[in-house]
């Protein structure tokens, strides 16, 4: 990661402030970003040689992989955009929509055999069967709202890397349940990745993980979910990420529909921090709300086994 952060920062690729961000945030531009390649890029290239290792290809590893990476690039594209025109302006949102759309239809049709059109009801365990194309709009939607959650929950020093890690920590587990072995070692090298980003990320950052590193987590979690049948269970493991995206399009309805705002800005962390709140106070608070979600969501999807 040091080597990285110098290269990065050789190469000026840095954060570019938008014209919206509070004032106390501005300063965070000239931090190099794209920091979230190295945590997607070798916890799949280990997983990938220990599995070609095995002499076999496992469908369930391709998958999630293969949502890993394709978000990876929708993020690299945007950060990219945003690095050679030196503005906060990258992909547009319907070439990122269609974008995402099309990826996650393909990864359905690329992988049918493997995912289940259901959803399952936790405590009674009555799975709920849907009609492919029902279902495959749904996983656009569950793909693309995780995504752009996560994306948005990415806004200070160590918020979004240490929100997944903690939600990650339940997938983690049911890995080991369903002795998936080698999704385990993609979940967990994952995490460590996270966890060296998060070295370098922590108040005062020195890189940050860009939309590469945040729309990769997103489809991570979604593409986790799916294959466990684990949606719901996924509202509360990632509630920190629910709760960030309901307040951004309660806002946004608000605004539109009322000319009103609900908060004072959005994303919500960003409304304590003009309540005077430090950083890294705000950012505690966060990893302790995402604990409590966590466990609550592991326990829900335990029920589902």
């Amino acid at each position: 990661m040091p080597t990285y952060i110098k290269a990065l920062k050789n190469r000026n690729i840095n954060q570019v402030a938008s014209e919206y961000a509070l004032d106390e945030y501005k300063n965070k531009a000239k931090t190099p970003i794209m920091g979230g390649l190295l945590f997607v890029v070798i916890p799949v290239i280990v997983s990938l040689i220990i599995n070609y290792l095995q002499g076999y290809v496992d469908n369930r590893l391709m998958f999630i992989i293969l949502s890993f990476v394709l978000y990876c690039l929708v993020g690299f594209l945007d950060d990219f955009l945003i690095i050679i025109r030196n503005d906060n302006n990258g992909l547009t949102p319907i070439t990122r929509l269609i974008m995402e759309t099309v990826f996650t239809i393909g990864l359905y049709f690329a992988f049918k055999d493997i995912i289940l059109c259901q959803i399952t009801i936790p405590f009674i365990n009555v799975g709920i069967q849907f009609n492919p194309i029902i279902f495959v709009a749904f996983m656009v939607l569950l793909y693309e709202a995780e995504a752009n959650a996560v994306n948005f929950t990415d806004g200070m020093d160590g918020l979004c890397a240490g929100v997944s890690f903690i939600g990650l920590i339940a997938f983690a587990v049911y890995t080991i349940i369903y002795k998936d072995f080698n999704i385990a070692i993609l979940v967990f090298c994952v995490l460590g990745g996270l966890l060296a980003y998060l070295y370098f990320n922590h108040h005062p950052a020195k890189i940050f993980m860009g939309d590469s590193g945040s729309l990769a987590l997103g489809a991570l979690f979604a593409s986790l979910a799916i294959l466990y049948d684990k949606t719901i269970a996924l509202f509360f493991i990632g509630g920190v990420f629910v709760c960030e995206m309901f307040c951004v399009v309660l806002q946004q309805l608000s605004v539109r529909l009322f000319h009103k705002r609900v908060f004072s800005y959005t994303p919500i962390h960003y409304a304590f921090s003009i309540k005077g709140y430090k950083e890294t106070k705000i950012v505690t608070w966060f990893y302790i709300a995402e604990i409590i979600f966590m466990i609550i969501g592991l326990f829900i999807g335990l029920k589902t086994l």
